[in-house]
């Protein structure tokens, strides 16, 4: 079963990183190619979002037993098959994670201008893409509270109101 907590804390994160990119992402083109501070600070914190979003599925893909990824890309394709991501957002996502292959192993050939322009048109995919794995999961314990309230009322008609035997707060 996939850790809510464990969730929540990296989508935290993904939200803080996002945050502090929006702030120092939010000069001029200009301004941003010739602050080298400004540059790493969005790098980093893009790396840092991208890589707590690549958490999030492994994390979910282990936990839920959907198979064994033989790529970073194939954890989302593999969230897409059990219906977390629609195609579209593991198209994104799948981008994401080339970008940051690009920051963190070819730092020197990155294209400053293509960075702005993602971070002024594409930083709302990343809330996106925690929307609907929040929503799956909470839809996910929806389900199984829906499963284990009708065990309950199967048990409870099973010992004709003798619930005794029933977890405590069942009854």
């Amino acid at each position: 079963m996939v850790d809510k907590a464990l969730i929540l804390a990296k989508a935290g994160s993904v939200r803080k990183h996002i945050n502090r990119i929006r702030a120092k992402g939010s000069t001029e083109l200009s301004t941003f190619l010739g602050d080298i501070d400004c540059q790493e600070i969005v790098l980093f914190n893009l790396q840092m979002a991208i890589q707590n979003c690549i958490d999030i599925a492994a994390h979910i893909v282990s936990d839920e037993g959907f198979g064994i990824p033989g790529s970073t890309s194939e954890l989302f394709y593999l969230l897409e098959e059990k219906h977390y991501l629609d195609q579209a957002m593991t198209e994104k996502m799948i981008k994401t994670v080339g970008l940051r292959n690009l920051i963190v192993h070819e730092y020197g050939k990155i294209d400053l201008k293509r960075i702005f322009d993602a971070v002024h048109s594409n930083l709302q995919d990343f809330d996106d893409y925690l929307i609907l794995i929040y929503n799956k999961i909470v839809l996910v314990d929806y389900c199984l509270l829906s499963v284990l309230q009708e065990r309950k009322s199967r048990l409870t008609f099973f010992f004709q109101g003798e619930v005794n035997c029933l977890p405590e707060g069942w009854n």
